[in-house]
């Protein structure tokens, strides 16, 4: 997903360009010879959390004297272009900030990372234990994990308690895909726009789609299709959760114009109070803030959330959860000092921490108590039970396969694509892949 590399950027008195930092480590190798130096590549904007950070930094160098942790900055767009040479050359980071699913699984396969699985399984598991397993399942392929958990994010339903109050809707009555086609009907009747819909970009519809083959499949079917085993994206599961798309579509229940609307115009509909519900990320409730009319957006106590509902019928888990996964890919000439500190890093004080600062949703185990703020609260309460946390689709699948995805994904609400076309597009684009 591109939009992902959006967030990441510059901050931070350690932090030091590429070439910078080798013009350094050249210039003090004779006082650094008896140090061992961790070099920590990211892509981190914001000024508080390069700082948060830092501090992080000081205390593991305070316990480890002999380890210098050297944090270099790239902007998003050159690190998308220069790390397959940064991986190749003699200046490669011991970790890098990366994105489960695809992209890692990419990664994996250039002979450039570490395979930190034993360094999980080390001392009977501890470090393994130490975060959720549904975020280094994610991080796996094969059997062998590629990158050492950091945040977790997750897709779910927001919506304006006012706006539901006048239509007579009850979120918490919302349990089921039938309990919510219902509640769009009754919304709609009563001259409300039921949902908040970013056409535009398309990524943004693709979350409906996801969910509803991770509703009917379940993890099985989809674990299968992407693996290329039984009918793949042609599984009867996949097919009937594009009819599950096709009937929400029928209702009309974005607002006019959502097929041109970017993700920021979308935040702004329901920022304004223009629709009801929106289907958005774990930070939604900030960023309708930034993208509302006036700059203030619906304030917190008018905003409630609720989980993406079950399909009757389907294997999917109710607890079973879409969304984001970052971690910290570990090249392969790294040190055991780099996993060393990315597990004082990743541990549950330090998460705890960073949860408190608004930086993250954790993935540290009892780290989710960190989490302030209601919406993310609930959000982290859910992500703690995950019994699967499945990376974005158009992540997961690779870049060809996942435009194709959201190519569909639209097509089909929009009633331009019936379900088992857009199944078999998707397969095709599979198989053109392998």
């Amino acid at each position: 997903m591109n939009f992902m590399l959006k967030n990441a950027g510059f901050g931070g008195r350690r932090i030091v360009s590429m070439a910078a930092a080798a013009g350094m480590l050249l210039a003090g190798a004779g006082a650094a010879s008896a140090t061992t130096v961790v070099k920590w590549l990211h892509l981190e904007l914001d000024p508080k959390n390069v700082a948060a950070w830092e501090d992080i930094v000081k205390k593991y160098e305070a316990q480890h004297p002999d380890v210098d942790i050297q944090m270099q900055f790239l902007e998003n767009e050159a690190f998308k272009a220069k790390l397959p040479t940064l991986l190749q050359s003699d200046d490669v980071p011991d970790f890098f900030f990366s994105w489960g699913g695809g992209v890692l699984k990419q990664q994996s396969e250039t002979g450039a990372l570490q395979d930190v699985t034993a360094a999980l399984d080390a001392d009977g598991g501890k470090l393994r234990k130490a975060y959720t397993p549904a975020s280094v399942d994610g991080l796996t392929f094969d059997g062998k994990t590629w990158a050492i958990p950091y945040k977790v994010g997750l897709v779910s339903f927001f919506y304006n308690k006012a706006l539901f109050a006048k239509a007579g809707v009850k979120a918490e009555d919302i349990k089921t895909w039938t309990d919510f086609l219902a509640a769009v009907k009754k919304i709609k009747a009563a001259g409300i726009v039921p949902i908040a819909g970013g056409g535009g970009e398309k990524w943004p519809i693709h979350f409906y789609w996801s969910y509803l083959v991770m509703r009917e499949g379940g993890q099985k079917v989809f674990e299968a299709a992407k693996n290329g085993e039984g009918e793949g994206f042609l599984d009867p599961a996949i097919i009937k959760a594009g009819d599950d798309l096709a009937e929400l579509g029928k209702l009309e229940p974005f607002q006019p114009g959502y097929l041109g609307a970017t993700w920021p115009q979308t935040l702004g509909v329901f920022g304004d109070g223009k629709a009801a519900m929106i289907l958005g990320f774990e930070a939604t409730e900030a960023n309708q803030r930034k993208n509302a009319g006036d700059g203030k957006g619906l304030s917190p106590d008018n905003i409630g959330r609720f989980v993406f509902p079950t399909v009757e019928g389907g294997a999917g888990k109710p607890t079973d959860t879409l969304g984001g996964l970052n971690g910290w890919a570990v090249t392969k000439k790294a040190s055991k000092e780099a996993i060393d500190f990315l597990a004082f890093l990743t541990n549950a004080e330090n998460e705890r921490a960073m949860a408190k600062a608004g930086m993250l949703l954790p993935v540290a185990v009892g780290a989710d108590d960190g989490v302030v703020n209601p919406l993310l609260a609930e959000s982290a309460k859910q992500l703690a039970g995950s019994t699967w946390h499945q990376n974005f689709f158009d992540q997961d699948l690779g870049a060809a396969v996942g435009r194709v995805v959201n190519d569909v994904s639209v097509e089909i609400v929009s009633g331009q694509m019936n379900s088992k076309d857009g199944a078999q597009m998707i397969q095709d684009a599979f198989e053109l892949e392998q």
